[in-house]
Protein backbone atom coordinates (compact mmCIF):
# COMPACT_ATOMS: atom_id res chain seq x y z
CA UNK A 1 0.00 0.00 0.00
CA UNK A 2 3.09 2.54 0.13
CA UNK A 3 3.73 2.27 -3.32
CA UNK A 4 0.46 3.27 -4.70
CA UNK A 5 -0.53 7.28 -4.83
CA UNK A 6 -2.40 9.25 -2.14
CA UNK A 7 -5.68 9.41 -3.77
CA UNK A 8 -5.89 5.37 -3.70
CA UNK A 9 -4.36 5.26 -0.62
CA UNK A 10 -7.09 7.69 0.99
CA UNK A 11 -10.15 6.20 -0.78
CA UNK A 12 -8.82 2.82 1.38
CA UNK A 13 -9.12 5.13 4.30
CA UNK A 14 -12.68 6.45 3.57
CA UNK A 15 -13.93 3.11 2.98
CA UNK A 16 -11.95 1.21 5.98
CA UNK A 17 -10.19 -1.25 4.19
CA UNK A 18 -6.94 0.57 5.90
CA UNK A 19 -6.31 2.52 9.08
CA UNK A 20 -4.53 5.74 9.46
CA UNK A 21 -2.68 3.70 12.61
CA UNK A 22 -1.62 0.71 10.13
CA UNK A 23 -0.45 2.92 7.84
CA UNK A 24 1.23 4.66 10.16
CA UNK A 25 3.19 1.26 11.28
CA UNK A 26 4.13 0.47 7.69
CA UNK A 27 5.55 3.40 6.97
CA UNK A 28 8.04 3.64 10.06
CA UNK A 29 8.94 -0.02 9.53
CA UNK A 30 9.74 0.90 5.79
CA UNK A 31 12.01 3.52 7.52
CA UNK A 32 13.63 1.10 9.49
CA UNK A 33 14.04 -1.33 6.54
CA UNK A 34 15.71 1.40 4.79
CA UNK A 35 17.70 3.27 7.21
CA UNK A 36 21.32 2.74 5.53
CA UNK A 37 20.64 5.06 2.98
CA UNK A 38 20.26 7.54 5.80
CA UNK A 39 17.25 9.49 4.31
CA UNK A 40 15.82 10.32 8.06
CA UNK A 41 17.83 12.95 10.79
CA UNK A 42 14.74 12.28 13.41
CA UNK A 43 12.48 9.82 12.79
CA UNK A 44 9.06 11.16 14.74
CA UNK A 45 7.52 8.01 15.82
CA UNK A 46 5.70 9.39 18.66
CA UNK A 47 4.55 12.12 17.26
CA UNK A 48 2.92 9.86 13.96
CA UNK A 49 1.59 7.81 15.79
CA UNK A 50 -0.28 10.04 17.95
CA UNK A 51 -1.52 11.87 14.95
CA UNK A 52 -2.59 8.96 13.10
CA UNK A 53 -4.61 8.21 16.03
CA UNK A 54 -6.69 11.42 15.91
CA UNK A 55 -6.86 10.40 11.95
CA UNK A 56 -8.74 7.53 12.56
CA UNK A 57 -10.67 9.17 15.08
CA UNK A 58 -11.53 11.32 12.29
CA UNK A 59 -12.86 9.07 10.40
CA UNK A 60 -14.85 7.47 12.45
CA UNK A 61 -16.59 10.42 13.43
CA UNK A 62 -16.75 11.44 9.50
CA UNK A 63 -15.08 14.32 10.34
CA UNK A 64 -11.76 13.91 7.71
CA UNK A 65 -9.71 16.84 6.47
CA UNK A 66 -9.42 15.54 2.86
CA UNK A 67 -7.36 13.47 0.73
CA UNK A 68 -4.32 13.77 3.08
CA UNK A 69 -6.01 13.11 6.45
CA UNK A 70 -3.91 10.21 7.41
CA UNK A 71 -0.88 10.16 4.89
CA UNK A 72 2.52 9.55 6.26
CA UNK A 73 4.92 12.85 4.62
CA UNK A 74 8.03 13.39 6.01
CA UNK A 75 9.80 17.24 6.20
CA UNK A 76 13.29 18.34 4.96
CA UNK A 77 15.34 19.17 8.51
CA UNK A 78 15.52 23.03 7.47
CA UNK A 79 11.92 23.74 8.32
CA UNK A 80 10.92 24.23 11.82
CA UNK A 81 9.10 21.91 13.88
CA UNK A 82 7.69 22.67 17.49
CA UNK A 83 9.58 20.80 20.10
CA UNK A 84 11.73 18.84 17.39
CA UNK A 85 15.34 19.08 16.44
CA UNK A 86 15.75 21.43 13.22
CA UNK A 87 19.60 20.59 12.71
CA UNK A 88 20.06 21.61 8.85
CA UNK A 89 22.32 19.22 9.01
CA UNK A 90 24.95 21.44 11.09
CA UNK A 91 26.61 21.48 14.34
CA UNK A 92 25.67 24.57 14.70
CA UNK A 93 21.93 23.90 15.33
CA UNK A 94 22.27 20.21 16.35
CA UNK A 95 20.57 21.19 19.77
CA UNK A 96 18.25 23.57 17.89
CA UNK A 97 14.38 22.74 19.00
CA UNK A 98 12.42 25.57 17.08
CA UNK A 99 9.31 27.05 19.58
CA UNK A 100 7.07 26.75 16.36
CA UNK A 101 6.23 25.11 13.16
CA UNK A 102 6.97 26.45 9.99
CA UNK A 103 3.77 27.71 8.39
CA UNK A 104 3.79 24.35 6.15
CA UNK A 105 4.50 22.29 8.50
CA UNK A 106 1.04 23.64 10.30
CA UNK A 107 -0.65 23.55 6.83
CA UNK A 108 0.19 20.03 6.35
CA UNK A 109 -0.76 19.27 10.05
CA UNK A 110 -4.19 20.75 9.77
CA UNK A 111 -4.80 18.60 6.44
CA UNK A 112 -4.39 15.71 8.84
CA UNK A 113 -1.04 14.00 7.47
CA UNK A 114 0.98 12.41 9.80
CA UNK A 115 4.75 13.32 10.16
CA UNK A 116 7.11 10.60 10.12
CA UNK A 117 10.27 12.37 10.47
CA UNK A 118 12.39 15.15 9.51
CA UNK A 119 15.05 14.49 6.41
CA UNK A 120 18.79 14.72 5.67
CA UNK A 121 20.23 17.75 3.60
CA UNK A 122 23.31 19.13 2.64
CA UNK A 123 24.76 21.23 5.64
CA UNK A 124 22.46 24.54 5.87
CA UNK A 125 21.23 23.22 2.13
CA UNK A 126 24.55 24.24 0.57
CA UNK A 127 24.80 21.19 -1.86
CA UNK A 128 23.97 19.30 -4.64
CA UNK A 129 24.15 15.59 -3.38
CA UNK A 130 23.25 15.39 0.46
CA UNK A 131 26.56 14.51 1.29
CA UNK A 132 27.87 17.31 3.51
CA UNK A 133 25.59 16.80 6.75
CA UNK A 134 26.82 16.22 9.99
CA UNK A 135 24.80 13.02 9.78
CA UNK A 136 26.40 11.37 6.77
CA UNK A 137 25.69 11.40 3.34
CA UNK A 138 22.08 9.79 1.93
CA UNK A 139 22.43 7.19 -0.71
CA UNK A 140 20.11 6.83 -3.62
CA UNK A 141 17.93 3.65 -3.70
CA UNK A 142 18.79 3.09 -7.54
CA UNK A 143 21.64 0.95 -7.73
CA UNK A 144 21.59 0.49 -3.66
CA UNK A 145 22.00 -2.76 -1.65
CA UNK A 146 18.89 -2.81 -0.83
CA UNK A 147 16.67 -5.44 -2.78
CA UNK A 148 13.89 -3.87 -5.21
CA UNK A 149 12.10 -4.60 -8.32
CA UNK A 150 11.46 -2.31 -10.61
CA UNK A 151 7.80 -2.92 -12.04
CA UNK A 152 6.92 -1.74 -16.19
CA UNK A 153 4.23 -0.55 -17.44
CA UNK A 154 2.77 -2.54 -20.65
CA UNK A 155 4.63 -1.46 -23.89
CA UNK A 156 7.19 0.50 -21.88
CA UNK A 157 10.58 1.07 -24.17
CA UNK A 158 12.85 2.02 -21.15
CA UNK A 159 15.65 0.02 -20.28
CA UNK A 160 15.39 -3.01 -18.32
CA UNK A 161 18.44 -3.33 -16.79
CA UNK A 162 19.39 -2.55 -13.38
CA UNK A 163 22.66 -0.75 -12.11
CA UNK A 164 25.35 -2.41 -10.74
CA UNK A 165 25.47 -2.78 -6.91
CA UNK A 166 28.81 -1.44 -5.47
CA UNK A 167 28.17 -0.53 -1.62
CA UNK A 168 31.15 1.67 -1.07
CA UNK A 169 31.08 3.86 -4.50
CA UNK A 170 26.91 4.34 -4.00
CA UNK A 171 25.04 6.72 -6.21
CA UNK A 172 23.95 10.24 -4.76
CA UNK A 173 20.74 11.47 -4.07
CA UNK A 174 21.28 14.14 -5.56
CA UNK A 175 20.74 17.43 -3.11
CA UNK A 176 20.14 19.42 -1.02
CA UNK A 177 17.04 17.54 -0.93
CA UNK A 178 18.32 14.05 -0.80
CA UNK A 179 16.88 13.01 2.00
CA UNK A 180 13.53 14.23 1.16
CA UNK A 181 13.83 12.03 -2.46
CA UNK A 182 14.81 9.00 -1.16
CA UNK A 183 12.01 8.88 1.51
CA UNK A 184 9.86 9.42 -0.89
CA UNK A 185 11.40 6.80 -3.72
CA UNK A 186 11.65 4.07 -1.19
CA UNK A 187 8.05 4.33 -0.28
CA UNK A 188 8.82 5.13 3.57
CA UNK A 189 6.22 7.93 3.27
CA UNK A 190 3.91 9.17 -0.07
CA UNK A 191 5.29 12.72 0.04
CA UNK A 192 7.71 15.42 1.70
CA UNK A 193 8.79 18.86 1.86
CA UNK A 194 12.15 20.51 0.31
CA UNK A 195 13.48 23.26 -0.05
CA UNK A 196 14.43 24.77 -3.36
CA UNK A 197 16.94 27.76 -3.73
CA UNK A 198 18.13 26.67 -6.92
CA UNK A 199 17.36 23.47 -7.78
CA UNK A 200 17.97 21.61 -4.65
CA UNK A 201 14.11 19.86 -4.95
CA UNK A 202 13.95 19.27 -8.76
CA UNK A 203 17.84 17.58 -8.63
CA UNK A 204 17.37 14.99 -6.07
CA UNK A 205 14.01 14.46 -7.30
CA UNK A 206 15.52 13.69 -10.96
CA UNK A 207 18.18 11.31 -9.71
CA UNK A 208 15.42 9.26 -7.20
CA UNK A 209 12.91 8.61 -10.14
CA UNK A 210 10.21 11.00 -8.57
CA UNK A 211 8.27 14.38 -9.12
CA UNK A 212 10.22 17.33 -7.75
CA UNK A 213 8.20 20.87 -7.75
CA UNK A 214 9.22 24.45 -7.41
CA UNK A 215 6.04 26.39 -7.28
CA UNK A 216 6.36 30.26 -7.93
CA UNK A 217 7.65 32.78 -5.10
CA UNK A 218 5.22 33.79 -3.08
CA UNK A 219 2.83 31.11 -3.76
CA UNK A 220 3.77 28.80 -0.80
CA UNK A 221 4.81 30.59 2.44
CA UNK A 222 8.54 30.58 3.60
CA UNK A 223 7.95 31.31 6.98
CA UNK A 224 9.41 28.90 9.17
CA UNK A 225 11.80 28.14 6.28
CA UNK A 226 15.45 28.55 7.87
CA UNK A 227 16.88 31.01 5.14
CA UNK A 228 20.10 30.39 2.95
CA UNK A 229 18.99 32.41 -0.13
CA UNK A 230 15.86 34.73 1.20
CA UNK A 231 15.30 36.11 -2.88
CA UNK A 232 15.20 32.94 -4.13
CA UNK A 233 14.36 30.60 -1.53
CA UNK A 234 10.67 28.30 -1.84
CA UNK A 235 9.78 25.32 -0.21
CA UNK A 236 8.97 22.38 -2.55
CA UNK A 237 7.19 19.25 -3.13
CA UNK A 238 8.78 15.59 -3.64
CA UNK A 239 6.27 13.31 -4.30
CA UNK A 240 5.91 9.96 -6.92
CA UNK A 241 3.19 11.17 -9.23
CA UNK A 242 2.02 14.81 -10.14
CA UNK A 243 -1.35 14.23 -8.26
CA UNK A 244 0.41 13.69 -5.33
CA UNK A 245 2.28 16.89 -6.03
CA UNK A 246 -0.92 18.93 -6.63
CA UNK A 247 -2.77 17.56 -3.23
CA UNK A 248 0.07 18.70 -1.34
CA UNK A 249 0.87 22.26 -3.03
CA UNK A 250 -3.27 22.91 -2.54
CA UNK A 251 -2.81 21.88 1.20
CA UNK A 252 0.17 24.28 1.77
CA UNK A 253 0.09 27.22 -0.22
CA UNK A 254 -1.87 31.14 -0.12
CA UNK A 255 -1.58 33.80 1.45
CA UNK A 256 0.54 34.22 4.98
CA UNK A 257 0.60 37.08 7.82
CA UNK A 258 3.86 35.58 9.06
CA UNK A 259 5.34 36.07 5.33
CA UNK A 260 5.34 39.42 3.72
CA UNK A 261 6.75 37.98 0.37
CA UNK A 262 3.79 35.66 -0.27
CA UNK A 263 1.02 36.52 -2.86
CA UNK A 264 -1.87 38.66 -0.68
CA UNK A 265 -4.88 37.63 -2.93
CA UNK A 266 -6.79 34.31 -2.14
CA UNK A 267 -5.18 31.17 -3.17
CA UNK A 268 -7.29 29.14 -6.37
CA UNK A 269 -6.55 25.51 -6.14
CA UNK A 270 -4.77 23.72 -8.76
CA UNK A 271 -7.44 21.26 -10.84
CA UNK A 272 -5.79 19.02 -13.10
CA UNK A 273 -9.38 17.14 -13.79
CA UNK A 274 -9.64 19.59 -17.06
CA UNK A 275 -6.29 18.11 -18.51
CA UNK A 276 -4.32 20.29 -21.22
CA UNK A 277 -4.79 20.75 -24.60
CA UNK A 278 -1.95 20.16 -26.93
CA UNK A 279 -3.25 20.92 -29.68
CA UNK A 280 -1.30 24.62 -30.45
CA UNK A 281 0.34 24.38 -27.24
CA UNK A 282 3.81 26.05 -27.24
CA UNK A 283 6.72 24.52 -26.29
CA UNK A 284 10.49 25.97 -26.12
CA UNK A 285 13.99 24.18 -25.88
CA UNK A 286 16.22 26.13 -24.71
CA UNK A 287 18.66 25.06 -26.83
CA UNK A 288 21.62 27.08 -24.39
CA UNK A 289 20.75 23.78 -21.85
CA UNK A 290 22.34 21.44 -23.77
CA UNK A 291 25.73 22.92 -22.72
CA UNK A 292 29.11 20.25 -23.55
CA UNK A 293 28.92 18.83 -20.29
CA UNK A 294 25.65 17.22 -20.75
CA UNK A 295 25.25 13.40 -21.32
CA UNK A 296 24.10 12.32 -24.93
CA UNK A 297 21.65 9.98 -23.12
CA UNK A 298 19.93 13.14 -22.09
CA UNK A 299 19.64 14.74 -25.08
CA UNK A 300 18.60 11.69 -26.72
CA UNK A 301 15.50 11.60 -24.26
CA UNK A 302 14.81 15.16 -24.54
CA UNK A 303 14.36 14.40 -27.95
CA UNK A 304 12.22 12.00 -27.53
CA UNK A 305 9.81 13.85 -25.18
CA UNK A 306 9.59 16.96 -27.79
CA UNK A 307 8.78 14.22 -30.43
CA UNK A 308 5.95 12.86 -28.33
CA UNK A 309 4.21 15.77 -27.43
CA UNK A 310 4.72 17.22 -31.47
CA UNK A 311 2.89 14.03 -32.48
CA UNK A 312 0.36 15.07 -29.93
CA UNK A 313 -0.27 18.68 -31.33
CA UNK A 314 1.81 20.28 -29.20
CA UNK A 315 4.09 22.93 -31.14
CA UNK A 316 7.62 22.51 -30.28
CA UNK A 317 10.48 24.67 -31.11
CA UNK A 318 14.17 25.51 -30.30
CA UNK A 319 14.50 28.50 -28.75
CA UNK A 320 17.04 30.82 -26.80
CA UNK A 321 18.32 31.78 -23.51
CA UNK A 322 21.18 33.71 -24.54
CA UNK A 323 22.15 34.60 -21.08
CA UNK A 324 22.52 30.81 -19.57
CA UNK A 325 25.94 30.59 -19.66
CA UNK A 326 26.36 33.52 -17.30
CA UNK A 327 23.76 32.73 -14.81
CA UNK A 328 25.18 29.99 -12.94
CA UNK A 329 28.16 32.48 -12.13
CA UNK A 330 25.63 35.28 -11.16
CA UNK A 331 24.08 33.01 -9.29
CA UNK A 332 26.79 31.66 -7.37
CA UNK A 333 27.77 35.49 -6.20
CA UNK A 334 24.28 36.46 -5.64
CA UNK A 335 23.96 33.12 -3.72
CA UNK A 336 27.24 33.71 -1.66
CA UNK A 337 26.11 37.44 -0.48
CA UNK A 338 23.04 36.62 0.59
CA UNK A 339 24.33 33.34 2.91
CA UNK A 340 26.95 35.83 4.37
CA UNK A 341 24.14 37.80 5.54
CA UNK A 342 21.99 34.81 6.50
CA UNK A 343 25.07 33.25 8.50
CA UNK A 344 25.86 36.53 10.51
CA UNK A 345 23.06 35.24 13.21
CA UNK A 346 24.66 32.64 14.60
CA UNK A 347 26.70 34.02 16.75
CA UNK A 348 26.39 31.17 19.45
CA UNK A 349 24.58 33.61 22.09
CA UNK A 350 20.76 33.37 20.67
CA UNK A 351 20.55 29.97 19.75
CA UNK A 352 22.94 26.81 18.40
CA UNK A 353 26.03 25.94 19.87
CA UNK A 354 28.46 28.20 21.83
CA UNK A 355 32.01 28.16 21.87
CA UNK A 356 34.07 27.74 25.58
CA UNK A 357 35.86 30.90 24.69
CA UNK A 358 35.24 33.71 27.59
CA UNK A 359 38.59 36.14 26.58
CA UNK A 360 36.98 37.94 24.58
CA UNK A 361 33.24 38.09 22.17
CA UNK A 362 35.72 38.04 19.13
CA UNK A 363 37.07 35.14 19.95
CA UNK A 364 33.52 33.41 21.31
CA UNK A 365 32.36 34.61 18.03
CA UNK A 366 35.03 32.71 16.05
CA UNK A 367 35.48 29.43 18.10
CA UNK A 368 31.39 29.53 17.65
CA UNK A 369 31.19 29.57 13.93
CA UNK A 370 34.31 27.26 13.85
CA UNK A 371 32.83 24.51 15.12
CA UNK A 372 29.61 25.13 14.18
CA UNK A 373 29.99 25.54 10.13
CA UNK A 374 31.56 23.00 8.15
CA UNK A 375 34.30 23.95 5.81
CA UNK A 376 31.34 24.46 2.48
CA UNK A 377 29.47 26.85 4.64
CA UNK A 378 32.71 28.74 6.07
CA UNK A 379 33.82 29.58 2.36
CA UNK A 380 30.13 30.78 0.93
CA UNK A 381 30.58 32.88 4.02
CA UNK A 382 33.64 34.49 3.90
CA UNK A 383 33.51 34.32 -0.20
CA UNK A 384 30.12 36.87 0.10
CA UNK A 385 31.73 38.90 2.45
CA UNK A 386 34.08 39.77 0.01
CA UNK A 387 31.67 40.38 -3.10
CA UNK A 388 29.98 43.26 -0.23
CA UNK A 389 33.28 44.79 0.50
CA UNK A 390 32.52 48.27 -0.40
CA UNK A 391 35.40 48.05 -3.04
CA UNK A 392 34.07 44.99 -4.49
CA UNK A 393 29.76 45.89 -4.28
CA UNK A 394 29.61 47.18 -7.38
CA UNK A 395 32.09 44.99 -8.90
CA UNK A 396 30.06 42.18 -7.89
CA UNK A 397 26.93 41.92 -6.03
CA UNK A 398 25.52 45.13 -8.24
CA UNK A 399 26.71 43.73 -11.64
CA UNK A 400 25.48 40.57 -10.85
CA UNK A 401 21.45 41.86 -10.20
CA UNK A 402 22.18 43.95 -13.28
CA UNK A 403 22.56 40.07 -15.33
CA UNK A 404 19.86 38.21 -13.20
CA UNK A 405 17.72 41.29 -14.82
CA UNK A 406 19.37 40.22 -18.24
CA UNK A 407 18.12 36.68 -17.35
CA UNK A 408 14.58 37.89 -16.61
CA UNK A 409 14.66 39.57 -19.74
CA UNK A 410 15.30 36.85 -21.91
CA UNK A 411 12.40 34.41 -20.15
CA UNK A 412 9.86 37.15 -20.43
CA UNK A 413 10.57 37.99 -24.33
CA UNK A 414 9.40 33.76 -24.71
CA UNK A 415 6.80 34.24 -22.44
CA UNK A 416 5.67 37.61 -24.55
CA UNK A 417 5.87 35.63 -27.64
CA UNK A 418 3.57 33.27 -26.56
CA UNK A 419 5.39 30.10 -25.62
CA UNK A 420 3.42 28.46 -23.09
CA UNK A 421 5.86 25.86 -21.57
CA UNK A 422 9.91 25.94 -21.97
CA UNK A 423 11.10 21.90 -21.39
CA UNK A 424 14.88 21.55 -20.81
CA UNK A 425 16.83 18.96 -18.90
CA UNK A 426 16.91 18.75 -15.09
CA UNK A 427 20.41 17.35 -14.56
CA UNK A 428 23.19 17.30 -17.02
CA UNK A 429 23.35 12.97 -16.41
CA UNK A 430 22.00 10.28 -14.25
CA UNK A 431 22.91 10.32 -10.87
CA UNK A 432 26.61 9.78 -10.15
CA UNK A 433 28.66 7.44 -8.34
CA UNK A 434 29.67 9.26 -4.65
CA UNK A 435 33.42 8.36 -5.79
CA UNK A 436 32.54 10.48 -8.85
CA UNK A 437 31.22 13.15 -7.30
CA UNK A 438 33.90 13.53 -4.66
CA UNK A 439 36.33 14.52 -7.15
CA UNK A 440 35.16 17.84 -7.53
CA UNK A 441 34.41 20.26 -4.69
CA UNK A 442 31.26 21.04 -3.53
CA UNK A 443 31.43 24.69 -5.16
CA UNK A 444 32.63 23.28 -8.93
CA UNK A 445 29.69 20.71 -8.58
CA UNK A 446 27.08 23.01 -7.63
CA UNK A 447 28.10 24.71 -10.90
CA UNK A 448 27.60 21.17 -12.74
CA UNK A 449 24.48 20.02 -10.52
CA UNK A 450 22.54 23.83 -10.56
CA UNK A 451 23.32 24.29 -14.59
CA UNK A 452 19.64 23.20 -15.46
CA UNK A 453 17.42 24.16 -12.58
CA UNK A 454 19.12 27.62 -10.90
CA UNK A 455 18.12 30.11 -13.92
CA UNK A 456 13.66 29.14 -12.63
CA UNK A 457 14.90 30.50 -9.45
CA UNK A 458 16.49 33.44 -10.81
CA UNK A 459 14.01 34.40 -13.60
CA UNK A 460 12.42 37.24 -11.05
CA UNK A 461 9.83 39.59 -12.08
CA UNK A 462 8.39 42.36 -9.79
CA UNK A 463 5.60 41.20 -8.16
CA UNK A 464 2.34 43.78 -8.22
CA UNK A 465 0.27 41.79 -6.12
CA UNK A 466 2.94 41.20 -3.29
CA UNK A 467 1.82 45.29 -2.06
CA UNK A 468 5.40 46.05 -0.81
CA UNK A 469 5.61 48.85 1.50
CA UNK A 470 6.94 52.04 -0.49
CA UNK A 471 9.40 52.39 2.27
CA UNK A 472 10.61 48.93 1.49
CA UNK A 473 10.26 49.15 -2.17
CA UNK A 474 12.72 52.05 -1.61
CA UNK A 475 15.56 50.62 0.05
CA UNK A 476 15.45 47.55 -0.78
CA UNK A 477 14.88 47.97 -4.93
CA UNK A 478 16.87 44.91 -5.93
CA UNK A 479 14.63 42.97 -4.21
CA UNK A 480 11.14 44.15 -5.30
CA UNK A 481 12.51 43.66 -8.83
CA UNK A 482 13.38 40.81 -8.68
CA UNK A 483 11.29 38.78 -6.24
CA UNK A 484 9.31 36.20 -8.40
CA UNK A 485 11.19 33.11 -9.11
CA UNK A 486 9.32 30.52 -11.49
CA UNK A 487 7.39 27.69 -11.33
CA UNK A 488 9.08 24.20 -12.63
CA UNK A 489 8.57 20.50 -12.37
CA UNK A 490 10.57 17.76 -13.02
CA UNK A 491 9.24 14.29 -14.52
CA UNK A 492 10.99 10.98 -14.55
CA UNK A 493 10.73 10.00 -18.43
CA UNK A 494 12.71 7.32 -18.44
CA UNK A 495 16.27 5.39 -17.29
CA UNK A 496 19.34 5.21 -18.77
CA UNK A 497 21.60 2.07 -20.38
CA UNK A 498 22.78 1.60 -16.27
CA UNK A 499 19.11 1.20 -15.38
CA UNK A 500 19.17 4.54 -13.42
CA UNK A 501 16.13 7.77 -13.68
CA UNK A 502 16.21 10.30 -15.83
CA UNK A 503 14.53 13.17 -15.08
CA UNK A 504 13.52 16.49 -17.67
CA UNK A 505 12.52 19.57 -16.28
CA UNK A 506 9.20 21.83 -17.58
CA UNK A 507 8.69 25.78 -16.59
CA UNK A 508 6.03 28.03 -17.07
CA UNK A 509 5.23 32.04 -16.51
CA UNK A 510 4.98 32.93 -12.85
CA UNK A 511 1.67 31.72 -10.92
CA UNK A 512 0.77 29.67 -14.08
CA UNK A 513 1.13 26.05 -12.09
CA UNK A 514 -2.01 25.46 -13.65
CA UNK A 515 -0.93 24.85 -17.04
CA UNK A 516 2.06 23.71 -15.50
CA UNK A 517 1.21 20.61 -13.53
CA UNK A 518 -1.50 19.71 -16.42
CA UNK A 519 1.45 19.52 -18.88
CA UNK A 520 3.59 17.86 -16.28
CA UNK A 521 0.72 15.28 -15.54
CA UNK A 522 0.22 14.30 -19.07
CA UNK A 523 4.20 13.62 -19.81
CA UNK A 524 3.48 11.72 -16.78
CA UNK A 525 0.77 9.63 -18.34
CA UNK A 526 2.71 9.81 -22.02
CA UNK A 527 5.99 8.02 -20.69
CA UNK A 528 4.68 5.61 -17.74
CA UNK A 529 8.01 5.42 -16.22
CA UNK A 530 8.15 2.60 -13.90
CA UNK A 531 7.30 2.14 -10.50
CA UNK A 532 10.26 1.17 -8.17
CA UNK A 533 9.33 -1.61 -5.15
CA UNK A 534 11.33 -2.80 -2.23
CA UNK A 535 11.86 -6.64 -1.80
CA UNK A 536 12.25 -6.40 2.16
Amino acid sequence: MLSTSIQSVAKQLKNSKISASELCDASLKQIEKTKSLNAFITVTSDVALKQAKESDQRFLNGMTRGDLDGIPIAIKDNFCTQGILTSCGSNMLSNFLPPYDATVVSRLRDAGTVMVGKCNLDEFAMGSGTVDSIYGPTKNIWGSNIPYDVTYKPNHKMSSSKPKVDPEDWRIAGGSSGGSAVAVASGSCFAALGSDTGGSTRNPAAYCGVVGFKPSYGLVSRHGLIPLVNSMDVPGIIARSVEDVTLVLNAIAGPDVNDSTTLKRKYEKVSLDEGVNLLGLRIGIPKEYQNTAIDAEIVDILKKTASIFKECGANVTEVSLPHTPYSITCYSVLNQCEVASNMARYDGLRFGIRGDVTISTEQLYAETRSRGFNEVVRSRILSGNYFLLKRNYEKYFVKALKVRRLIKNDFDSLWDSNFDILLTPTTLSHAPKISEFKQYDNQTQCVTQDYCTQPANMAGTYNTALMVHDSFQKFNNWFCVFVLGIPAITVPVGLSREGLPLGLQLMAPVFHENALLRTALWLQQAVNFPQLKLKV
